[in-house]
């Protein structure tokens, strides 16, 4: 609340840029199988992005560093953090990945943000929220 003895301010619009925030990028990501019974878990995950990077790039690929933060065994969805400079090769052997054990999948690339206090963004999405 304002004290009567002040004025009223008109609210300004102000955009912030920021440039090289965060040397990371992170994604949200899900795979999806042709046979949705499949599961995998995180460390089948990390190991099959790893694969799709060596099979693209080469054993230089494959040495790409990224982490795996979140992954969800249910729905298949992980949240992935990158080098910004990284970020073209994973994004790239993610889309040709096309076969899991000898049965179709592909990566769906939900989320990409940069800057890290943005990070809890691409944790959650708003219409999975429950209201008690």
């Amino acid at each position: 609340m304002r004290p009567d003895n002040k004025k009223d301010e008109t609210s300004v619009y102000q955009r912030v840029v920021l440039k090289n925030a965060s040397p990371y990028h992170y994604m949200k990501v899900c795979l999806v199988l042709e046979d949705e019974s499949t599961r995998l878990s995180a460390v089948e995950l990390k190991l099959f992005i790893i694969s799709g990077l060596r099979s693209l790039f080469g054993e230089v690929g494959a040495a790409l560093t990224f982490d795996l933060l979140k992954y969800d065994e249910d729905t298949l969805t992980a949240l992935l953090r990158v080098y910004s400079k990284g970020l073209v090769k994973l994004w790239s052997s993610l889309t040709l990945l096309g076969s899991y054990q000898n049965q179709g999948c592909a990566f769906r690339v939900l989320q990409v943000s940069r800057v890290s206090p943005f990070l809890l963004a691409l944790t959650g999405n708003s219409r999975e929220l429950q209201l008690d």
